[in-house]
């Protein structure tokens, strides 16, 4: 294959494609220099802090650099696309009967927005430039938020998400890899200073210190990524939120900064931003798939869904809905009769709940729910 010299024609074209495709951050960087935080991840991993997300740990070796993933890459094309709400997500957290989804997931799942966009612009580099490419967003094992900061997108905050100057804790990231040799572009630096509003914000206190997660108390991680009976210590503090956490995005001070986002793929869905709980746990699996095509809340399945928008409705303080929630308790599911059970402790007078489990029929070998009742 003929190789392109560096050139600053190539980039520039680049750049201005991928602008008029909807990035509004595309920066270059080298696939070398992030060793760093190769080993900040692989501290993570050995101290646990990544939970049950196992795919960490089988790929982790490819995470350490881009080299070992694709040996070929000269240069990593880094692209943001902008997300910012209309208005601060912190506020949904006082509507206690209405669930609060993340404000990435109330609209198209950005992996299928963006993916296309990249393959649109990698098949021009390779048309044009006789370059190999690959794309990549969020799914692959490439460590993306180091990689964006070294191209200067941004930077890693406290809270471990990257910060933008321009569009604040709000940004969709991707990359372009590629054969074709590109000037860089210069690193960011880290503009958090002193403040330590994201990590003093987290209700859950998962940071354990700046710049590091311990996602097994992480409310985004519990209410995606968690699949089993979600602990007692967390469920007060989830309050509403049924998908995700923005609450650490959202008090960062760098948002002053930030946009409603261009993209209307990206503008909530009405039924996603203020979902009544109500319309919510009636779900069947049809419906959920339903109701969710096209947007990454599928992914968390109807089940474990449901969990999460129980505990929302015993932090509701909404009595209306406790027959709803007695519904729940003929479910399949151990996760949501047991969350039911948890909820109609939370909601019902001491009387009532004494009744309902003198009259509800007990699985002696479910053991986690049983452990509700009493």
């Amino acid at each position: 294959m003929t190789r392109t010299s560096r050139s600053s024609a190539p980039k520039s074209d680049i750049l201005a494609l991928a602008n008029s495709v909807g990035f509004e951050s595309v920066r270059i960087t080298s696939p070398k220099g992030i060793e760093k935080n190769a080993d900040y991840f692989s501290e993570f991993l050995t101290k646990s802090r990544h939970g049950e997300m196992k795919w960490l740990e089988e790929k982790a070796d490819r995470r350490k650099s881009p080299l070992i993933l694709w040996p070929e890459v000269k240069s990593i094309i880094m692209l943001g696309m902008n997300y910012g709400p209309a208005h601060n997500p912190l506020n949904s957290l006082e509507h206690k009967s209405d669930g609060n989804i993340s404000v990435y997931a109330q609209g198209k799942d950005y992996h299928d927005v963006i993916k296309k966009r990249l393959k649109q612009i990698a098949r021009h580099i390779h048309r044009q430039y006789d370059a190999d490419v690959k794309v990549f967003v969020d799914t692959a094992p490439v460590m993306e938020k180091p990689l964006a900061q070294k191209s200067g997108m941004g930077w890693q905050g406290k809270h471990t998400n990257l910060v933008s100057r321009d569009f604040g804790s709000w940004m969709f990231i991707g990359s372009i890899f590629t054969t074709l040799d590109l000037e860089e572009d210069s690193p960011e630096n880290d503009n958090c200073g002193s403040c330590t509003a994201c990590l003093d914000i987290c209700p859950t206190n998962a940071f354990v210190a700046p710049y590091q997660l311990d996602a097994r108390r992480c409310i985004s991680y519990l209410t995606i990524e968690y699949k089993g009976h979600i602990d007692k210590s967390f469920r007060k503090a989830m309050g509403n939120r049924i998908y995700g956490c923005d609450d650490c995005l959202s008090i960062c001070p760098w948002n002053k900064y930030a946009n409603l986002t261009n993209e209307k793929l990206y503008y909530p869905r009405i039924e996603l931003k203020h979902p009544n709980l109500a319309t919510l746990v009636v779900l069947d699996d049809p419906s959920f798939r339903q109701v969710f095509s096209g947007s990454p809340i599928k992914r968390v399945g109807r089940d474990f869904f449901i969990r999460n928008v129980l505990i929302a409705m015993g932090n509701s303080n909404d009595k209306s809905f406790i027959p709803l929630i007695i519904s729940k308790l003929e479910e399949e599911s151990p996760y949501i009769r047991a969350m039911a059970v948890w909820a109609l402790k939370e909601l019902c007078p001491e009387e009532q709940f004494s009744l309902l489990r003198k009259t509800h029929s007990l699985n002696e070998s479910d053991a986690d729910v049983k452990e509700e009742w009493y």
